[in-house]
C-alpha cells in the first residue's frame, strides 16, 4: 500500500471539516487510493432500509446518475442486513485477480449504508483497511446529514406530509450501543407518520426510554407528540423523576391544548450497571419483557391515563430486575392491530413470536425491527391505518464486548 492506513484517515478527516456532502465521495476516493483501495463507492440506506443509493454527488439529491441496489436481494444487501464484509472476483475491467467488497457502514450499531472497493489482494490488513475506512464514511456521513437537504432527499423513496417531517427530525438515531445496552427503533409510515414518537437519552449509567402516541393521525397529532417529547426531554434534563416527567408534560400539554388533545406513553429508565428497570404507565399498551427466547411477561403497571387527559390518577413507578439477555418491547397499538384484507390483525402473539424467531442470534436488533416492520407493512397490504412504533432495548449485562456485530 502506498500509504499508511491512519495517516490517510487522518488527513481525509481533517480534509473533511468544511466538505459538503457533496463533495464527500471525491474525497473518499482519494484518500482511499492511497491506501490501496480503488473504484469506491458510497451507497446510502432509504429510510424504509429497502434499498441501497449511491452518493455521487451530482444533482439536488446527490445522488443522480447512481446505481440502486435492493437490501432484500443483492450482495450490497447482505452486507448490510449482516453487518459484515462481503467479497466477489471483480473480473471484467478490474482484471481476474482484484477483488471488489461491499462493507457495512455503520455508527456503532446505526447501520447507514455500504462501502464498495476494489483491491489486489485479501489479507488481514486489506480487510482492516476496508473496515477503518468504513467507519469513517459513516462518521463523515454522520457530521453532514444533520444540515444536507441532498442527504434527506437521496434517503426518500416517496413525498413526505408535514407531520412525518416534523417526527424525524425530532427522533435519535434509530440504533445505539453501549454500557451493555442496545436500542433499536422503528416507525411506519415512514412518509406519512402522524402521532406516534419515540425517544432515548444516556445520562451516565441510565437509559431514558419513551414510547408516545398522540390522538389522531394528522399534522395536529404530530403537533401534539412534538410537544410531549420536547416537554419530556425539558423535565428529564432538569432532573425530574418519571412520575414529575409525566406530570410536567401533561401540563404543557394542557397549557397548549387544554384538553382537547391527549398522549399515552410509557417511560422507562433502565440502570444499565446492574439492569434495574423502573417505568410508568400513562395509559399506554403494556411493555413485553423477553427472556431466554423461550417465555414472555407483561410489565403491568397501574395506569394513570393519557397525558393531556386531566384525569387524576395517581402516578406509579414500577420496578422489574433484568437478567443479561433480556429485551424489552415497548410500542403503540399500530403494530399489533394492522388488519389485512380479511380484517385479521397482526396480533400481539405474532408480534412476539416474530421477535423470538428472527432474534435468535441470527440477525441483529435492528435487522429484526426491519424485517418485523416489513411484515406488518405486507399484513397491511402496505398501508397502515395507524401509526406503528416499536422501541426494543437489549441489556447485556457484563457482555459489552458483545454489542456490535
Amino acid at each position: 500500500m502506498a500509504d499508511r492506513p491512519g495517516t490517510a484517515l487522518i488527513r481525509l478527516m481533517q480534509d473533511s471539516h468544511t466538505a459538503t456532502l457533496e463533495e464527500l465521495p471525491g474525497l473518499i476516493a482519494e484518500y482511499a487510493a492511497a491506501v490501496g483501495l480503488h473504484d469506491t463507492v458510497v451507497l446510502v440506506v432509504d429510510l424504509r432500509e429497502t434499498v441501497l443509493r449511491q452518493l455521487t454527488g451530482a444533482g439536488p439529491d446527490a445522488g443522480a446518475g447512481g446505481q440502486e441496489f435492493t437490501v432484500g436481494g443483492s450482495l450490497p444487501g447482505q452486507a448490510y442486513q449482516r453487518v459484515t464484509l462481503l467479497s466477489e472476483t471483480a473480473g471484467g475491467e478490474d482484471g481476474p485477480d482484484r477483488h471488489r467488497w461491499w462493507v457495512a457502514v455503520t455508527d456503532g450499531v446505526e447501520r447507514l449504508g455500504v462501502l464498495r472497493a476494489v483491491t489486489e489482494g485479501d489479507d488481514a490488513d486489506t480487510r482492516r483497511a476496508l473496515r477503518d475506512l468504513a467507519s469513517m464514511t459513516a462518521l463523515l456521513l454522520l457530521s453532514k446529514r444533520s444540515f444536507s437537504d441532498s442527504y434527506a432527499r437521496l434517503v426518500r423513496t416517496e413525498p413526505m406530509t408535514v407531520a412525518a417531517e416534523m417526527q424525524w427530525n425530532l427522533t435519535p438515531p434509530l440504533a445505539y450501543a453501549g454500557h451493555d445496552a442496545v436500542v433499536g427503533a422503528v416507525m411506519e409510515p415512514a412518509y406519512q407518520m402522524g402521532g406516534d414518537a419515540f425517544d432515548y437519552a444516556v445520562a451516565d449509567r441510565t437509559l431514558h426510554l419513551g414510547v408516545f402516541d398522540a390522538m389522531g393521525h394528522d399534522t395536529a397529532a404530530g403537533i401534539t407528540a412534538s410537544v410531549a417529547v420536547a416537554a419530556c426531554r425539558n423535565a428529564r434534563r432538569q432532573g425530574a423523576t418519571l412520575t414529575q416527567t409525566s406530570r410536567l408534560v401533561e401540563n404543557a400539554l394542557v397549557e397548549q391544548f387544554g384538553t382537547s388533545r391527549y398522549v399515552t406513553a410509557t417511560l422507562a429508565d433502565l440502570d444499565m450497571a446492574t439492569g434495574r428497570l423502573s417505568w410508568i404507565n400513562r395509559g399506554h399498551p403494556l411493555p413485553i419483557l423477553l427472556r431466554d427466547n423461550r417465555w414472555t411477561l407483561d410489565l403491568a403497571c397501574p395506569p394513570a391515563g393519557p397525558m393531556g387527559a386531566r384525569l387524576g390518577l395517581p402516578v406509579h413507578e414500577c420496578h422489574e430486575q433484568l437478567e443479561p439477555g433480556d429485551r424489552l418491547l415497548m410500542y403503540t397499538d399500530g403494530v399489533i392491530e394492522a388488519r389485512d384484507a380479511r380484517g385479521r390483525q397482526f396480533g400481539r402473539d405474532r408480534f412476539i413470536d416474530f421477535v423470538r424467531r428472527h432474534h435468535s442470534g441470527r440477525h441483529t436488533v435492528h435487522e429484526t425491527l426491519r424485517r418485523l416492520m416489513a411484515a406488518v407493512l405486507d399484513h397491511h397490504d402496505g398501508r397502515l391505518e395507524d401509526d406503528a412504533t416499536v422501541l426494543l432495548t437489549e441489556w447485556r449485562g457484563g457482555h459489552e464486548d458483545r454489542l456490535t456485530p
